[in-house]
């Protein structure tokens, strides 16, 4: 009988719990996808997407929540404004060395993008390739406008319920990341200047009805790292691809990701 596929556990990285699931059925020595979720996301909303692109690739991979979403340990709140930076030069740097994986796929939305773009800044062989779902590298006026009545929404409608799907304490989620992306001090965060230091192949993939972000964001990839960039911009589509546009995604990433780890 068959008893499924293995469930997340939790695995402790600098002293912090994180949720943490496996996928695919490559060996040790094929590629590893790394997936780093959105603002409000956690290893169990990515669904089955990972599966599906790590099987497409034979490949491996790892899908966690940070800390203070899903499973996860909480966060320390208030947030502070580097908390992508401490993402990614803390934690995730932390748990490819648990887990023995060296030179990752990185697949990151939003803030998660964000984050991998970082870590591949780290050092120039840091990543092998990365699929990017609607990055931020700056703070756009829409991005703040459409977070701001995220939140307003959550206060007055109690979608805390919902959200109790994928986040054990989806409050301190949902506010706490609210919290300092409507933080003034926010407002300056910016790191096109961080990002050119990149040299790993990139696929960006955006929508273009993000109410989250715009195009600007990918021609700031385009433009400000060393590698090559390809880019796939989605009609129609808003701030999930993965999610709201899945066989497109997943073949402009299958198809992006065989050329680049073949070459």
């Amino acid at each position: 009988m068959s008893t499924g596929p293995p469930g997340p556990e939790l695995v402790e990285v600098d002293g912090v719990r994180l949720e943490l699931r496996r996928v695919g059925a490559g060996s040790a020595g094929s590629p590893c996808v790394v997936f780093l979720h959105e603002g409000l996301g956690s290893a169990a909303l990515w669904r089955d997407y990972p599966d599906r692109l790590c099987r497409e690739l034979g490949a491996r991979g790892l899908v966690y929540s940070r800390r203070g979403y899903g499973a996860s340990d909480p966060a320390r709140l208030p947030r502070a404004v580097g908390f992508m930076h401490e993402e990614a030069r803390r934690f995730l740097p932390r748990l490819l060395e648990r887990e023995g994986v060296e030179r990752p796929v990185l697949y990151g939305h939003s803030d998660g993008a964000s984050i991998a773009l970082l870590h591949a800044a780290r050092r120039p062989r840091a990543a092998r390739a990365l699929v990017l779902e609607a990055p931020h590298t700056f703070v756009e006026e829409v991005t703040v406008r459409s977070i701001a009545r995220l939140e307003e929404r959550y206060r007055d409608t109690g979608l805390s319920g919902a959200l109790g799907r994928w986040h054990e304490r989806p409050d301190e989620t949902v506010l706490g990341w609210t919290g300092v992306w409507l933080d003034p001090a926010f407002r300056a965060w910016d790191i096109r200047g961080e990002i050119a230091s990149v040299a790993a192949p990139t696929l960006v993939v955006q929508g273009a009805e993000d109410e989250y972000g715009t195009w600007a964001q990918v021609d700031a990839v385009e433009g400000g790292t060393a590698g090559p960039v390809e880019s796939l911009r989605l009609p129609g589509c808003g701030h999930a691809p993965h999610r709201e546009r899945p066989e497109e995604t997943l073949a402009a990433a299958a198809a992006f990701l065989r050329r680049a780890l073949e070459g």
